[in-house]
């Protein structure tokens, strides 16, 4: 992605215009910018010098780093490159939605078989093993989609290869998420559409990874429907954070308190899927929420909570835990202290099983 194409991603996300992102920075700095300007930046006309990458950053809610590591990385592809690597992928790729299109493709049942699967399997495994083969899946349903249930299972494919997008910050994974909401709404099921912007919502609030997205996917997913449901709590618990993040505490607490009653109506019991949020997993987002609002009380009960039901089998959830109470003490005032603790846990789960989230947690606490 250039950096043209990540600010785009980001305006529309937003459902800015282009002029509206242009207002959007001349009120914030007083700058004389204009919609044309905008436009340029969009089509890799001219990249932002650094002043306008800060005043980026602070409108659309992006860390500064991430932006500048567009603009470098734009130096460093070159056209030798991409002709050395792409025939061999495009040759891949279109060997495998061939042969999908000519012999059928997997049936309805069977892919919510590997949804099922791959949703247990995000749990324990790597994040760039899981996403090798569902880039692979998508080529296979994308030839199949003439009925809206695959549509859904589209979706939710979109949305859980967003989530293991690689890169330095989940804002790589904002045209995947949006792709993934436009994919639920053909398939007119507002279980998946709200489940979808909901999941968008809590993996971009809980890594503190552009914030204004999370909140305009949990407000569509509330906007779509009210009933109890899981879709509707990751949303909620996503808003909660990115309210948190920015400082508003009274609305984060609030937003705590209706997701603790969405989940008593909507919460699973099942335990190692990321279709699921049991009373563990619930408990892991209330500890980092807590301790991104100082509230250590609550915190430390919601990391025991977690502990007591916590199987064994993910050790990078209980990695989590161990790193909220590095943030903890970070914020509290002991920064040496909490970023010491939050890496001594990190430095104990073994390297595969390391997420962008993990080092995006690392990252805040050595910021707090």
């Amino acid at each position: 992605m250039t950096i043209g194409a990540l600010i785009r991603d980001l305006r529309e996300a937003r459902g800015w215009s282009q002029g509206r992102l242009a207002d959007e920075i001349n009120d914030a700095f007083g700058t004389n910018l204009n919609r044309e300007y905008v436009s340029r930046w969009e089509r890799s006309k001219v990249a932002p010098g650094k002043f306008y990458l800060r005043c980026l950053s602070a409108v659309l809610d992006v860390p500064l780093a991430v932006l500048e590591s567009e603009v470098k990385r734009r130096t460093f592809l070159s056209d030798a490159a991409a002709t050395a690597i792409a025939p061999l992928v495009a040759s891949d790729l279109l060997t495998v939605g061939f042969a999908a299109r000519l012999q059928g493709g997997p049936t309805t049942d069977a892919w919510e078989g590997k949804l099922a699967t791959y949703g247990t399997e995000y749990m324990s495994l790597g994040a760039a093993d899981i996403q090798r083969r569902v880039s692979g899946e998508l080529v296979v349903v994308q030839q199949q989609l003439d009925e809206p249930r695959l549509w859904s299972v589209a979706a939710r494919l979109m949305t859980l290869y967003a989530k293991t997008f690689p890169g330095s910050d989940g804002t790589r994974a904002v045209n995947w998420y949006r792709m993934a909401a436009q994919a639920a709404d053909q398939s007119g099921d507002d279980q998946t559409r709200v489940w979808v912007r909901g999941r968008a919502a809590i993996a971009l609030g809980y890594e503190g990874a552009s914030l204004g997205v999370a909140d305009l996917f949990a407000d569509q997913a509330m906007a779509i429907s009210h009933k109890p449901s899981l879709g509707l709590l990751n949303a909620v618990m996503g808003k909660a954070h990115a309210a948190a993040l920015r400082g508003d505490h009274d609305t984060a607490r609030h937003l705590m308190e209706r997701g603790r009653r969405v989940f008593d109506a909507a919460g699973s019991h099942e335990q190692t899927s990321d279709y699921a949020v049991p009373w563990w997993r619930m408990n892991v987002f209330m500890s980092l929420l807590a301790a991104r609002l100082g509230d250590e009380t609550t915190a430390v009960e919601a990391q025991e909570a977690a502990r007591r039901e916590l199987p064994a089998t993910l050790p990078r959830f209980a990695t989590h835990l161990e790193m909220h109470r590095g943030l903890m003490l970070a914020r509290s005032g002991d920064r040496a202290g909490g970023v010491a603790y939050a890496r001594a846990a990190l430095d104990a789960l073994p390297p595969e099983k390391h997420s962008l989230t993990l080092r995006l947690l690392m990252n805040e606490i050595e910021t707090a």
